[in-house]
């Protein structure tokens, strides 16, 4: 459905640190720079992180989430762990199994150093 997603930042070196390290954890290789931004290229698709191009601040999506699929548990861990230790907060509950009404997912949420709000997700059973 989505060929790519982007999210802003105001310090594009502390983004990339931050961004290496957490994609990193699922397999996705450093980000290429190409002038005010930079990219993480898959096989399912592109993210980006940018400085905006109409030169205002960065500001983060009020009520928005990023999900970033894991292939397990450990993995997600892995991610959140990375985060930590490279300039993200944590956010909501620590990472661990949520109930819904049709599934079980195993979730951790990070703020970014620029406030953006992610997940590694990994859908269980």
């Amino acid at each position: 459905m989505f060929t790519h997603v982007m999210v802003g930042t105001n310090d594009l070196e502390r983004a990339k640190k931050f961004y290496d390290a957490v994609l990193g954890t699922l397999g996705v290789r450093p980000a290429t720079i190409d002038g005010n931004r930079m990219f993480y290229r898959t096989k399912t698709g592109l993210f980006g992180v940018t400085i905006p191009i109409n030169g205002e601040p960065a500001t983060v999506a009020n009520g928005g989430t990023i999900g970033f699929a894991c292939e397990s548990p450990e993995q997600a861990d892995a991610w959140h762990a990375a985060g930590i230790a490279n300039g993200g907060a944590a956010i909501e509950n620590p990472p661990g199994i949520r109930k819904g009404a049709a599934m079980e997912l195993y979730l951790a949420y990070l703020r970014d150093p620029d406030g953006n709000k992610i997940c590694a997700m990994k859908r269980m059973g």
